[in-house]
């Protein structure tokens, strides 16, 4: 599994991904986003957001990720999102791209903290979470509006202390 930053030629596919109800799944709300409002939205990037493309070891794009500061541009605090394609998801890719991304973030940036929120009916998305270490900080009561209702979310969080040292970085094959 590789997880790389997301180039300009990954625009039309993100865009589709962000279009397509399927790719989202049931926990994340619908953004139907076009080419150029995605170009736009990362020209006009206050939160520092980044995308990166998940891919196979053949160079099969099957998600992607994003990171960008919480609570304010600079903080020390980071998060992140992720969503895999439906037929690549329970392998165990997703787990593998949050690892790169929680040592590259520890690595490359002064932070404290990464966080993650999941609707609290994402039980597969819990799960990536706590197998890298992330601990389950509280409820986020009615924290988004999708499909008609309000759903409360999950907060999960992993401190630098917490993380202690690379999973995946440092490994050689």
């Amino acid at each position: 599994m590789n997880l790389r930053v997301m180039e300009k030629d990954d625009l039309p596919l993100i865009a589709d991904w962000f279009s397509d109800p399927e790719v989202l799944g049931e926990y994340n709300p619908f953004l139907q986003m076009s080419r150029t409002n995605l170009e736009k939205a990362q020209e006009h990037n206050p939160f520092e957001r980044q995308l990166f493309i998940v891919e196979k070891k053949d160079g099969t794009k099957i998600g992607f990720m994003s990171q960008f500061y919480a609570l304010r541009p600079g903080a020390k605090h980071q998060e992140i999102g992720f969503v895999l394609i439906p037929s690549e998801r329970g392998k165990g890719y997703c787990t593998e791209a949050v690892e790169i991304m929680v040592d590259f973030l520890f690595l490359s940036k002064e932070i404290v903290r990464i966080q993650a929120q999941t609707d609290q009916r994402n039980a597969a998305s819990q799960k990536v979470l706590e197998k890298v270490g992330f601990a389950k900080e509280g409820t986020i009561r009615k924290f988004f509006f999708m499909r008609g209702e309000w759903r409360d979310a999950y907060l999960y969080g992993i401190l630098r202390e917490e993380w202690k040292e690379p999973k995946i970085l440092t490994k050689t094959t």
